[in-house]
């Protein structure tokens, strides 16, 4: 099996032309062996390019640990780059649409000679309310009203940490917490799994902490469901951005300064949101096990 690796600010993924053969492998296997970085290729999951009677081409995501995820904002601007660099859609198609577990996605990329080195992505509209994103609130609490069209600073306890969580959908969900301290000190590999775990979320989590530099730059760092710490996560920089202004802290446009690199985020606290960011292919290689 022939497969290309694409990462978009260090997100890594491996990208697998799967068209008429979706039904061949067990792709949550394939995904979990794959992406092992000592045993198989190394990622934080596979990304399949598909046949679809509503758009030009239809992704599907598997994670590292082979669960699906129904979208990925750096996963699909390398998806972009990995279907018009290659004519599995016509190069000149503009703006390109990608069906997704999310719905379809309209994607914009910038082409340097024949190469896409950058893409916009129209995210969709955040959602907020509990049972979208989905999180559960316990009735036991005082005030349980106070949450029940935006989960905004809820307090959850995890190992002694008091953590004020925003919640917000892009698709996938998320729990935002921004931090006084740094977020580089913030011990991510022992909180992230906690949360993204944690009873509240009956469908798990993604865990993004972030520091507000100033009205228009957020540092943040990741914990994504079914992958663990990743050095960018597209719909997590979009849920940052998205809490953030929620909460006043920063303009419409922010950019999000990840491990892996910088994503810009527009959202203009109504409509939908719209991401920017590099893609970058790596390698190509051929699966044998």
């Amino acid at each position: 099996m022939k497969f290309t690796k694409i990462q978009g600010a260090g997100n890594d993924y491996l990208f697998i032309d799967a068209r008429n053969k979706e039904d061949a492998y067990n792709w949550p296997s394939l995904s979990r062996a794959m992406s092992d970085r000592h045993f198989g290729v190394g990622a934080d999951g596979i990304i399949l390019a598909l046949n679809s009677d509503k758009a030009p081409i239809r992704m599907r995501i598997f994670n590292a640990d082979g669960s699906e995820g129904e979208v990925c904002g750096n996963g699909i601007r390398g998806l972009a780059k990995y279907v018009l660099e290659r004519g599995i859609v016509p190069p000149d198609t503009m703006p390109l649409e990608v069906e997704t577990m999310r719905g379809i996605l309209s994607v914009k990329p910038t082409w340097d000679k024949d190469k896409v080195h950058r893409c916009q992505v129209l995210m969709g509209e955040p959602s907020f309310k509990p049972e979208l994103i989905p999180v559960i609130i316990p009735q036991a609490i005082q005030h349980p009203e106070r949450w029940k069209e935006k989960v905004i600073d809820y307090p959850l306890d995890v190992q002694g940490r008091n953590l004020g969580i925003t919640c917000v959908s892009m698709g996938n969900p998320h729990a935002v917490v921004f931090l006084e301290g740094p977020v580089d000190e913030f011990p991510l590999e022992q909180i992230g799994p906690k949360v993204e775990r944690h009873p509240l979320f009956p469908r798990r989590v993604n865990f993004e902490i972030a520091n507000v530099l100033g009205r228009d730059r957020i540092k943040a760092r990741v914990w994504e469901r079914g992958s663990g710490i990743t050095l960018a996560c597209g719909t997590g920089a979009c849920a940052v951005a998205v809490a953030s202004r929620l909460h006043g802290f920063t303009d419409d446009t922010v950019e999000v300064a990840l491990p892996g690199g910088l994503l810009t985020v527009q959202w203009p606290v109504h409509g939908q949101v719209l991401l920017e960011g590099p893609t970058q292919e790596v390698f190509e290689g051929e699966w044998v096990k």
